[in-house]
C-alpha cells in the first residue's frame, strides 16, 4: 500500500506501509539467533561445549533429573580426552555448571524452530507472507536445520582426538548462526517497509550503494576471523596492542606449509588477520558514514550512517579492551554480542541505502 505524502520541502515522498505484526516475529526470531549466539559465547569461554557428549534433538530437551541420571552424564563426559587431559578430578557440581551452560545453548536452539515454523504457518495460511518472500522462509527455516546438524559436527570434533573443537567447524557453525541472522534482520526490514523514498533520483550514489554492501560483507567476514580466534584461543596470546611481540607486524606468520594453513592454523597468523581486518572494516565503515553525511539527502541514510561509525569504533575499542584484559568471560561475551548489534546496523544502513536509491 502506498501513499504521496509531503514530508520534506525539496521533494515528494512516497511511503509504504508494511505488515509490523510479521516483522515483529522476524525481529524476535533473529534475538533469539542472536541470544543463542551469545550464549553460545558463554558456553565457548567456560568450557561448557562439550559437557553433553550425545545429540538427541527431542529427548535432549529433558536434563538430568535424578542423582542417578546426573551421575551417568557425568561418566559420559569423563570419557572425552577433555576431562581426562584437562578436567580430572572435576566434581560432579563443577560438571554441572558446565552442563546447565552447553544445555541452555541447546534449548535456546531448539525452541527457535518452534518460534519460527508455528507463527509462520498461522502467517502463511492468513496470507500475510508475502509470496516473493515464502521459499526465502523456507530456506531460513531448513538453515535452522542445517545449523543443529552443524552444531553436533562441531561437537564430536571434540569428543575423540581433542580437547577442544576444531576451530574450522565452530567458523562453520557460528558462520552459518551469523548468516541466518543477516537473513532475518534484512527480511525484517523488508517486511516492514514504511520506508519513505523520494519521487526525485536521491544523491545516494551506487558508489556509496557498494560501499554499504562491502561493510556488510567485511563485518561477516570479520565474525568469521574471530570464530577462528576463539578457536585457536588466540586472544590469550600476544595481549598487547597495538604491538605484537613489540612489532607491527610479527614474525612467525607463514610457517605452516603449503601457505594457506597459515590461514586457519596458525595461531600469530590468525591473531594477526583479525586486527587487520578490524582497521580495514572501521576504515570503510568511517569513509562511508562520512561520504553519506556530507551528500545523501536521505536522513535514514544519513542516521543509520551515523550509528555505523559510532558502532563500529565501539565494538573495535571493546576488542582491544577484551584482548588486554586477556579475554574474561564477561568481556568476551560483550564482544560477540556486540559484533552481531554491529552486522545489525550495517545492514540496516545498507536497507536504507538499497530503499534511497529504489525511485
Amino acid at each position: 500500500m502506498a501513499t504521496v505524502a509531503s514530508g520534506r520541502s525539496d521533494a515528494s515522498v512516497v511511503k509504504d506501509e508494511g505488515d509490523n505484526a510479521v516483522a515483529l516475529w522476524l525481529a524476535i526470531i533473529a534475538a533469539m539467533v542472536a541470544l543463542t549466539a551469545v550464549v553460545g559465547a558463554a558456553t565457548r569461554l567456560t568450557g561448557s561445549g562439550l559437557s553433553i557428549t550425545e545429540w538427541q534433538p527431542i529427548m535432549g530437551i529433558v536434563p538430568p533429573l535424578s542423582d542417578a541420571d546426573w551421575q551417568t552424564a557425568f561418566a559420559k563426559y569423563k570419557a572425552i580426552p577433555q576431562y581426562t587431559e584437562i578436567n580430572r578430578g572435576m566434581s560432579l557440581a563443577a560438571f554441572k555448571t558446565i552442563f546447565w551452560w552447553e544445555w541452555g545453548h541447546r534449548l535456546i536452539a531448539r525452541s527457535i524452530g518452534v518460534a519460527f515454523l508455528v507463527p509462520f504457518l498461522i502467517f502463511l495460511a492468513a496470507g500475510r507472507i508475502p509470496r516473493r518472500l515464502t521459499p526465502r522462509l523456507v530456506v531460513l527455516f531448513l538453515l535452522g536445520g542445517l545449523q543443529g546438524a552443524i552444531g553436533w559436527i562441531m561437537v564430536q570434533s571434540g569428543l575423540v582426538d581433542r580437547v577442544s573443537v576444531h576451530p574450522v567447524k565452530l567458523l562453520l557453525h557460528l558462520g552459518c548462526a551469523v548468516l541466518i541472522f543477516a537473513l532475518l534482520v534484512w527480511t525484517a526490514f523488508e517486511v516492514a517497509g514504511r520506508r519513505e523514498r523520494s519521487v526525485h533520483l536521491p544523491t545516494v550514489t551506487r558508489g556509496q550503494a557498494i560501499g554499504a554492501l562491502a561493510v556488510v560483507a567485511l563485518v561477516y567476514l570479520q565474525v568469521l576471523s574471530g570464530a577462528l580466534v576463539a578457536g585457536h584461543k588466540a586472544g590469550l596470546t600476544y595481549n598487547t596492542w597495538p604491538l605484537m611481540d613489540g612489532r607491527l607486524i610479527p614474525n612467525g606468520l607463514t610457517t605452516l606449509s603449503p601457505w594457506w594453513l597459515n590461514i586457519i592454523d596458525n595461531i600469530t597468523a590468525v591473531q594477526f588477520n583479525h586486527r587487520m581486518l578490524a582497521y580495514l572494516v572501521v576504515a570503510l565503515g568511517l569513509w562511508q558514514a562520512a561520504v553519506v553525511w556530507r551528500t545523501a539527502d536521505d536522513e535514514r541514510v544519513r542516521t543509520s550512517g551515523l550509528w555505523l561509525a559510532i558502532a563500529l569504533v565501539a565494538q573495535m575499542a571493546l576488542g582491544i579492551w577484551t584482548l588486554l584484559a586477556w579475554v574474561p568471560v564477561s568481556l568476551g561475551v560483550a564482544h560477540q554480542a556486540g559484533a552481531l548489534a554491529v552486522l545489525a546496523i550495517a545492514i540496516w544502513h545498507l536497507f536504507a541505502v538499497q530503499r534511497a536509491r529504489a525511485v
